[in-house]
C-alpha cells in the first residue's frame, strides 16, 4: 500500500516506514506532524479521498549548495550569490 502526498508545493509517492527530505515544516526532532494525502492506493483498489498521514520528524539540514551567476554583456555587471535550501528529514508511520 502506498499514498501520494502533498508538502512544500511537490508530491511524494510514500509507504510505512519511508524517510523522505521535504521543504521545511515547523516543529522539533521527535514531534509528529499530520500531512495531506490526495491518493491511496492498495492493491487494485484506488482512493482519491483527502486523508492524513501521520509522520515523525527525524531532522533538519540544508541541500546542497547552488550558485546563481547574474551576468550582462557588455555592460560590466556581474553578480555571484549561493543558496541553500533548508530541509526536514521525515519518517512515515502510518499510511
Amino acid at each position: 500500500m502506498y499514498a501520494v502526498l502533498v508538502t512544500g508545493g511537490k508530491q511524494f509517492r510514500v509507504s510505512e516506514g519511508d524517510e523522505i527530505e521535504v521543504e521545511k515544516l515547523d516543529g522539533s526532532v521527535g514531534d509528529k506532524v499530520e500531512l495531506k494525502s490526495i491518493l491511496k492506493v492498495d492493491g487494485d483498489t484506488v482512493s482519491t479521498e483527502v486523508g492524513s498521514i501521520t509522520a515523525e520528524i527525524l531532522a533538519f539540514g540544508k541541500g546542497k549548495k547552488v550558485t546563481v551567476y547574474k551576468y550582462k554583456a557588455k555592460k560590466n555587471s556581474r553578480k555571484k550569490q549561493g543558496h541553500r535550501q533548508p530541509f526536514t528529514r521525515i519518517k512515515i508511520l502510518s499510511v
